[in-house]
């Protein structure tokens, strides 16, 4: 296990270097360029450009290189970068010049990124984006003396106080602008993020519905086996009687009590694996309670899904009447799904199905599933309710297990409801009525 978690951490961290990396050679590539978008506010030597809040905003995506890297790295890319631009464009200009002129540069980047480390900014990224631009500001300040300190030193440059006036300006709209990018970024991160994590909670929905499902029918087998042990033990009793006369119905008096004792320890089985999932079920980490809208919505989305992955072009609808309490999500997910795969299976390679939520009278609540298929012959009626009945094949004409339709007539039955379906001159409606109050209270 320990082996197993430190394999883990470091692919972890190999894959954040990887993106690291990319990010690191992405910066070394695009400030230089962004860069030679300037103009001279304050001098001629002294130049504004984008190269700044780019390479702000690469600060602030990079997450385990310290700053001070890129800081030296990119410095020293923007002043090579300049000196090839002077070298290539003029005439008569040595390496030397090139460099003096604009050397000057690298310690305005090298000393913003020092500062940057030093202010450690990734602390605030969560919950004070203000602080962040704030620093932002501060630090583009320290840089800009920084620079204007080396070029006073190596061309006796001045500068006034309009003119610092002016690069505070420029400094304030750098670092907001920067921190506005750099929040929409994380905004989307977050909404994708969110969305991740939504449709894993839908997958987690589904999965325990599915279970619900396997606990109802496990719930009716715990019924049989137990009804099944009770005749046995009956019959191994009226056996029994009769082997007082008889040698062989003595020898068949025991083996129906062994068969009975075997099937009485295949019942405490089905009861412990019962037990383990309605824990699962009833687990407080799930929700157990849905609004009816984000419930409909859910049960629409995963089928339409499902309908994507049989190549189906099916156009999907819903519509939802009256005020709704929050419903038990995985009696009704069990219940519509069976009903909304039944119909997205019927229909062709093109067709329609729609959903409708109504709240019915002295406290009933109907769902509708309807559906533009093939429908279902009259001369059927209620044999489709049967278990074992389908009329759906795979390509190798396996029949499905048909026991959708009648676990959904269970289900609804044992709750106080009743199922019917009605046919459309093209198409079906499969119509369910539940108490309200069984669908609220706790399962």
């Amino acid at each position: 296990m320990l082996r197993r978690n430190w394999d883990e951490t470091i692919k972890m961290f190999g894959q954040l270097a990887k993106k690291d990396g990319y990010i690191l050679l992405l910066m070394l590539l695009t400030v230089p360029l962004a860069g030679e978008l300037k103009f001279y506010p304050l001098n001629e030597t002294f130049r504004v450009s984008f190269g700044v809040p780019t390479f702000f905003f690469f600060l602030l995506l990079l997450r385990n290189v310290p700053a001070i890297l890129p800081g030296l790295l990119t410095g020293a890319a923007v002043v090579f970068f300049r000196m090839a631009l002077d070298l290539c464009t003029e005439e008569h200009l040595d390496w030397t010049a090139a460099f003096y002129t604009h050397v000057p540069t690298f310690f305005f980047y090298f000393t913003y990124a020092f500062v940057f480390y030093l202010a450690k900014l990734r602390r605030f990224f969560q919950y004070r984006p203000l602080v962040i631009g704030c620093l932002g500001f501060i630090i583009e300040i320290i840089a800009d003396c920084a620079e204007l300190s080396v070029q006073y030193m190596m061309f006796s440059s001045t500068v006034t106080p309009e003119e610092l006036r002016d690069m505070m300006t420029i400094a304030f709209s750098h670092s907001f602008i920067v921190l506005s990018f750099f929040n929409v970024m994380k905004l989307y991160e977050t909404q994708s993020r969110e969305r991740q994590v939504r449709e894993q909670n839908e997958h987690m929905l589904m999965i325990i519905s599915n279970l619900y499902e396997e606990t109802i029918h496990l719930k009716k087998t715990l019924k049989n086996t137990e009804q099944i042990t009770n005749e046995s033990y009956q019959l191994y009793r009226l056996l029994h009687k009769r082997s007082l006369e008889d040698p062989f119905e003595q020898k068949l008096s025991l083996k129906v009590l062994k068969l009975a004792g075997e099937i009485h320890e295949v019942k405490k089985d089905n009861q412990r694996i019962f037990a383990g999932l309605s824990k699962l079920i009833s687990n407080e980490n799930f929700r157990d309670y849905m609004k009816a809208e984000d419930l409909v919505r859910l049960v629409v989305g995963i089928n339409r899904k499902y309908a994507e992955s049989l190549e189906k072009d099916i156009d999907f609808q819903y519509s939802i009447i009256g005020e709704h309490p929050k419903y038990r999500v995985y009696l009704v997910l069990s219940i519509l799904n069976n009903l909304m795969a039944n119909a997205v299976e019927a229909i062709g390679d093109r067709g329609s199905v729609r959903l409708h939520l109504l709240k019915g009278e002295e406290g009933m609540v109907e769902f509708q599933v309807e559906d533009n298929g093939p429908g279902i012959p009259e001369k059927i009626g209620d044999v489709v309710f049967e278990p074992g009945y389908t009329s759906k094949y795979d390509e190798l004409g396996t029949p499905s297990t048909g026991i959708g339709l009648s676990f959904v007539k269970g289900i609804v039955e044992e709750f106080g409801g009743g199922i019917a379906f009605c046919n459309k001159p093209r198409g079906v409606v499969f119509s369910i009525k539940l108490p309200v109050q069984q669908l609220i209270q706790k399962g």
